[in-house]
This record gives C-alpha cells, structure tokens and sequence, in this order.
C-alpha cells in the first residue's frame, strides 16, 4: 500500500489544530479530515479522524492497525505540512497575483 496523494490545508486559528487533510492510498481509497495538532513543547501530532459518541468519549472512524503504516502516514502528512504556505502567505501572494 503506498499514500499516492496528500491533500492538505492550514487553518487559521488560536487553537491548536494547525491543518487538515485527506489521505489517498494506491489512487482508489481516501481518507479525510486528518487533522494535524501542534502540543505545547511537543512534536506536531498527526490525527486519524474521530466521531464523538452519545455518551461523550471519542472513537477513531478509521486507523492503521501497523505502527509501520501510521510511522509512513505521519511523514508524508508532516512532509506536505512543511512545503504548504501558511494561510496568511497564501493569501498574500493571492492578493498580489490579482
């Protein structure tokens, strides 16, 4: 199984969600709403998405069973995380080019 596109896009916000993303595997099956988190003093933190359940607790939609798998999903999400343009650099350059 290889990730053959990674679709991602900065949010702007105080909070600590700092993107989200969709995951496409051998060009037939995706992902979405991966949610990239920045923690206080830690590494970005790579989220499988969630529902939150009647009683309150949260339970992943979909998740790597392998740490393999959820090691490789976790480099390319962070890797497009770094070439992507901050929210507000996009914008910029949008305004720029108009």
């Amino acid at each position: 199984m290889q990730i053959t596109e990674v679709r991602l896009k900065k949010i702007r916000s105080e909070g600590n969600m700092k993107a989200v993303a969709s995951i496409t595997f051998d060009d037939c099956f995706v992902i979405h709403d991966v949610k990239v988190i920045e923690r206080q003093d830690k590494p970005l933190l790579v989220v499988m998405p969630e529902r939150r359940r009647k009683n309150g607790t949260r339970s992943d939609v979909a998740h790597p069973i392998k740490q393999e798998t959820r090691d490789m999903i976790t480099a390319e999400v962070l890797k497009k995380y770094e070439e992507t343009p901050d929210a507000d650099d996009a914008d910029a350059s949008a305004t720029v080019e108009e």
